[in-house]
């Protein structure tokens, strides 16, 4: 860039301004800019011409004034004619005036642009650099139309300057963000690609910026950056701090280029070339090995540098999850980090660490370091390092850690900071959910939470635990006792009375042979809290007075007495007066017999998934790791037998047992890529588990259905075999969530390249199911086996399939195969048991002839009772025995759970087996899932 002359100090405009800094006040500033402005406005329109000096003078007077805060009316047109000057000075100046002042609605922008251009076509790369910032700062719509397509061609050209090409790749920049659909790369692709090899590192770094943002948006096009990104990468770890030294940052070579780098090759996945792959892993094992190494300088810059680019290693690495090696070294790096000096190291290594969580194959080694992260949760002063740590130990939960992490985060609770007490209640609340294997222990662990932050516990707490007892025969007792003995404590929380309420009223009986917790006793109990609590809190205590009434008779007259009182029936809110009058006269008129239908014990929740994920989800803040990330990384399902997400509605419990289920939350983890309810399994486990269990079926050119039926009765199995290719299936359902597995299994020697699979939902299937997948490996090598996840959610009942469509490369030929994938609808069955009388009289109310499809078909395989007993059993129903009066006969009963609906189901299969023959009749709520059962059932028998 050109020196600036003594001439060109402008000492009109250092007066000026001196001027204006010795202003005792507003005014006086006021009227020596008007001065000011009247002597320019003179000079501009006077008859005699003014040299580029004086131009330039006056103009920079203008722009200061304009940057005190005053507007600026005139003066644009000289401005613009600075551009047209060849002093780099005064054109530095016209540029400087029409970045600041000039806006896209201008009347002068077609000179502008005509400048520009005349500036950008000129081989002067000083003015070609002005034209360029120009443009980047104003950054309009109308900049971009004009210059879109000019500044790539200066960009690749082979004699542009290299300060100029990295001017024009952050002006292109500029422009994309502003307005992408007007830059179109097109034929400047490749050439752009290429400025990855270019030999001036400063035009990588600002290429490798421009490239980044395309690659986002268009992967595809640019997807030849990654070998050529890989290359620069190593040549640059591989470096010594001497063989860059102009760009070496305190002994680290390039370490911005270099972390830009690695943020490219995480818009991409894992290389498919086995050479570039291995370059690769060789370069991040390189970054890795560098972290261990003693300090070369003292300085903070130094270890930051370095630092930076370990961290956007390790999020590349968790961002391919394939190499077990580098995602278990990432973890022990980051858990040095754990106890660093430096607050926001230990930050950075939290937050990275509770996404490795999610890998299988660093989770058992993030594990390892919990009593370090339980430390950071106590000890740490910064609260928002203390959140992390929280984060990470909810991301490292499972069956082995559940009970130490849950009563960890109990204890810190009761000292943890105000602003993240109600994310803590959650997480504790879903862990203590998701991990339990005894019930008691998850009562005792919500019932503390109450005590210990029961103003951070949301409805949606208390809710499930409620709807989990009620669902529990075997911990309402043990509920009940706990809750008696809560309530004990002089001052307890409101939402533990709720609770309290609630379950004594529902279950209180199982405690009454006590004489410590006799009916008299409870209510009393109950009482006393009454007067403390808010309106919605009185009004479920009066209904579990009436529930007293119907349980224990002999509180009848005392509970009247309280309902009779003054303050209840001419209470001031209508909600109670209205609840006191009803439920006294309702105790009064009614007979025994109607009291206990009416007021009989809450029916089971419908099993659905809780919604106290999405309402932590809702508490998380900026910047924070996500919630359905964390939950979508847990490999262990384990969900309690709980309800829906309705509240206990505490009107509901006098006068009705109907109940609305709300929206669930994706608590099952149905978006994650790990199975319900299941350790961590390796592939190859699980592929002998599956493969165990059939032989190889045809292959079919057009769409192969010859397993699909194999499976209607069954979720294990190979669905497809032929001589190069081995397709296993494992799958699971709950409710209308499930979970498939696909192991595809290389029979040969010879790699299999270019590997794709896609899952399709013909016609109406797509608004009937949705399938969610998880891509696969592009190459399989010989011998090997990989697996992919299918994520499966019944929104309402259908009758067609998903296909699954299989391409890749063999021997340089490609191969094609579509199947049909065995998702029918009864594996969304949720058994049923009934008794005769039950059974027969529902099936007495499915009478209407829509509602029943039979069919009488000749038996196709043996008529062996333990077969046809695991076939209907694998159907997914109850088979329920000793009902039909003909023993010979099998009948089923169960509910087929959609998003949308249930539809109960019952069946009827009667074997003849003098004439081998079956009478297969089913009827169901809905018509056109009778039909498709029968179909289904009729190929099994």
């Amino acid at each position: 860039m050109p020196a600036v002359s003594k001439g060109d100090g402008m000492r009109g405009l250092a007066v000026f301004i001196s001027d204006i800094r010795n202003c005792k006040s507003k005014e006086a500033e006021i009227k020596r800019i008007n001065k000011e402005l009247a002597n320019i406005r003179s000079k501009f329109k006077g008859d005699k011409a003014l040299d580029g000096y004086s131009k330039k003078k006056y103009v920079c007077k203008l722009l200061f004034i304009f940057l005190l805060g005053h507007d600026i009316d005139f003066g644009h047109m000289e401005a613009v004619n600075l551009l047209s000057s060849n002093k780099y000075t005064e054109k530095q100046i016209g540029y400087l005036f029409i970045s600041v002042l000039v806006n896209s609605n201008s009347e002068l922008i077609r000179l502008i642009n005509n400048a520009i251009k005349n500036d950008l076509s000129s081989r002067n790369p000083t003015f070609m650099c002005l034209a360029l910032h120009c443009i980047a700062n104003v950054g309009s719509r109308e900049m971009a139309e004009a210059f879109a397509s000019e500044i790539p061609r200066i960009l690749v050209a082979g004699d542009t300057m290299d300060s100029v090409k990295q001017s024009a790749a952050l002006c292109l920049l500029r422009l994309y963000k502003t307005s992408p659909d007007l830059v179109l790369m097109g034929e400047w692709t490749s050439r752009v690609v290429h400025l990855l090899n270019d030999q001036h590192m400063g035009v990588v770094t600002a290429a490798i910026s421009l490239i980044t943002c395309l690659s986002q948006k268009n992967p595809d096009e640019f997807k030849t950056c990654v070998s050529l990104a890989v290359s620069r990468l190593s040549r640059i770890v591989s470096s010594a701090s001497t063989d860059l030294q102009d760009y070496t940052y305190y002994f680290v070579p390039a370490p911005w280029l270099s972390c830009k780098l690695l943020r490219l090759l995480q818009c991409y996945p894992p290389p498919e070339d086995g050479a570039v792959k291995g370059r690769l892993v060789e370069c991040l094992e390189t970054i890795l090995n560098k972290a261990q190494e003693p300090p070369k300088s003292k300085k903070v810059q130094h270890s930051n540098a370095k630092n930076a680019i370990l961290f956007e290693a390790i999020s590349l690495i968790i961002h391919y999850d394939s190499e077990p090696n580098l995602l278990v070294r990432a973890c022990n790096q980051l858990g040095q980090f754990l106890q660093h000096r430096e607050t926001n190291l230990r930050y950075l290594a939290l937050e990275s660490m509770c996404t490795l969580a999610s890998s299988e194959f660093s989770h058992e080694a993030v594990k390892t370091h919990i009593e370090t992260v339980i430390n950071a949760l106590k000890t740490e002063r910064d609260v928002s390092v203390r959140q992390r740590a929280a984060d990470l130990l909810y991301a490292m939960c499972d069956r082995s850690n559940a009970k130490q992490i849950v009563a960890e985060m109990l204890s810190y609770l009761e000292t943890a900071d105000y602003s993240i007490r109600e994310e803590m209640v959650l997480k504790v609340a879903i862990l203590a959910e998701k991990y339990a294997v005894d019930y008691s222990w998850y009562v005792d662990t919500i019932l503390n939470l109450i005590r210990i932050a029961g103003d951070y516990v949301s409805e949606e707490v208390w809710y499930r635990v409620i709807q989990i007892v009620i669902n529990r025969d075997d911990v309402q007792g043990y509920a009940a006792k706990t809750v008696f003995e809560a309530l004990q404590a002089p001052a307890c929380h409101e939402n533990m009375v709720k609770v309290g309420g609630y379950i004594l009223g529902e279950f209180g009986n199982l405690i009454a042979g006590d004489p410590r917790s006799s009916p008299l006793v409870q209510f009393n109990l109950l009482h006393s809290k009454f007067h403390l609590c808010s309106v919605p809190t009185r009004a479920l205590l009066l209904s579990a007075y009436i529930k007293f009434i119907n349980l224990f008779p002999e509180t009848k007259a005392t509970i009247q007495e309280v309902l009779r009182c003054d303050s209840q029936i001419r209470n001031s809110d209508v909600e109670l007066q209205q609840r006191a009058v009803e439920y006294l006269k309702l105790s009064s008129i009614a007979s025994t017999d109607v009291l206990a239908t009416v007021l009989e014990e809450m029916p089971p929740f419908p099993e659905r998934e809780s919604s106290i994920l999405a309402k932590l989800k809702k508490k998380k803040g900026p910047g924070a790791v996500s919630v359905t990330e964390l939950e979508d990384s847990k490999r262990e399902g384990g969900e309690l037998n709980g309800g829906g997400d309705r509240g206990p509605d505490t009107s509901a419990m006098a006068a009705s047992n109907a109940s609305t289920p709300s929206p669930s939350a994706d608590l099952l983890g149905i978006r994650s890529v790990a199975p319900i309810g299941a350790a961590p399994t390796s592939a190859g486990s699980l592929l002998v588990d599956v493969f165990s269990e059939a032989g190889p079926t045809a292959a079919s050119a057009a769409v192969n259905d010859d397993g699909f039926l194999r499976f209607v009765c069954k979720n294990n199995g190979v669905l497809f075999e032929n001589q190069l290719l081995q397709i296993g299936i494992k799958s699971e359902y709950r409710q209308n969530l499930g979970r498939m597995y696909l192991f595809y299994g290389n029979k040969t020697s010879v790699q299999f390249a270019s590997f794709t699979t896609t899952v399709s939902c013909p016609g109406e299937l797509q608004s009937q199911l949705n399938v969610q997948t998880k891509p696969v490996e592009p190459l399989v090598e010989g011998g090997a086996q990989i697996q992919q996840v299918l994520n499966i959610e019944c929104l309402t009942d259908f009758s067609d399939a998903p296909l699954l469509n299989i391409k890749f490369r063999y021997g340089g030929a490609l191969q094609n195969l579509t199947l049909k994938l065995p998702v029918t609808i009864n594996k969304f069955f949720q058994p049923t048991e009934m008794s005769s009388h039950d059974f027969f009289q529902r099936w007495k109310q499915l009478s209407q002839p829509q509602q029943e499809a039979q069919k009488i078909f000749k038996a196709n395989h043996s008529m062996d009772t333990e077969v046809l007993k695991a076939k209907l059993l694998g159907l997914g129903s109850a088979l329920l025995d000793n009902v039909d009066p003909n023993p010979e006969n099998y009948v089923c009963a169960g509910v087929i759970q959609t998003k949308g609906q249930q539809v109960g189901c019952l069946l009827r299969l009667e074997p003849n087996a003098q004439a081998q023959m079956y009478r297969l009749t089913l009827r169901c709520s809905k018509d056109s899932v009778s039909r498709r059962l029968c179909e289904l059932l009729a190929e099994q028998f």
